[in-house]
């Protein structure tokens, strides 16, 4: 294990560094050093503390829980051996238009990781990503952990709107995006993940309405949601009126 710890850490080491002479001006070197900066920063909200993805904190998912609704199996962190939980970890960190925090809880636990991705600093966009250690879900964190990255999103970034995509049958997540200002704009249908799902299960059953059956295949609804900077000053604002 320390073996592939030193390797992975030793590749990183030698991307960035090969990444950084591939600019030819020193703007674009500049910039580049910028996110990695930003990729190094602390956020802190009321319960949880989220800091740069390690590679550590891959391995130790692998002893998250399962969600009970097979609906959602795709957001359970997948079974991977040493070697896979490098390279998904490597993906994570290979672009400098993504960042991806650890979330910890009060007890320095990892309980979840938030991320950014298609970061678009022209325009000031990028698409919010989110998954939780499915033992630690409704007890505030998540709401906690969002609200704290878009203090950090919008004035440390000082960027303007962050998207992303929900399962319409994901209730939870939707009522945890909306508490934080996230509003519907556009819904879509999507393949779903698992074809062999057994539609008698009383939790496909419960979400049927967010499914569609078409020539056989199961597809899902997927809204798309976002919150821009001038909504999350009014409900800051809002908030701290009610404080005071």
């Amino acid at each position: 294990m320390r073996n592939l710890l030193n390797m992975a850490s030793n590749f990183i080491k030698i991307y960035y560094k090969t990444l950084n002479n591939c600019f030819e001006d020193e703007s674009s070197k500049q910039l580049f050093k910028k996110t990695r900066m930003i990729n190094m920063d602390i956020i802190k909200g009321n319960k949880v503390m989220l800091t740069p993805l390690k590679l550590e904190d891959a391995f130790f998912m692998k002893k998250w829980g399962k969600h009970e609704t097979p609906l959602l199996s795709d957001y359970n962190f997948p079974y991977y051996d040493d070697e896979d939980i490098i390279e998904w970890y490597n993906s994570k960190k290979s672009s400098r238009r993504r960042i991806y925090f650890i979330v910890y809880n009060e007890e320095k636990r990892a309980i979840g990781y938030l991320g950014i991705k298609s970061i678009r600093r022209i325009s000031k966009k990028a698409t919010l990503g989110i998954v939780f250690d499915p033992n630690y879900v409704d007890k505030g964190y998540g709401t906690d952990a969002i609200n704290a990255f878009l203090d950090y999103f919008f004035n440390t970034m000082k960027m303007k709107t962050l998207l992303l995509e929900v399962a319409g049958f994901n209730k939870r997540a939707i009522r945890c995006y909306e508490k934080c200002g996230f509003m519907k704009y556009d819904q879509y249908l999507d393949i779903y993940h698992d074809q062999n799902i057994d539609r008698n299960n009383k939790y496909f059953k419960n979400e049927k309405n967010n499914f569609v059956i078409k020539r056989g295949k199961i597809y899902n609804f997927i809204y798309r949601m976002k919150v821009d900077n001038n909504t999350y000053y009014e409900m800051r604002e809002e908030i701290d009126k009610n404080k005071t």
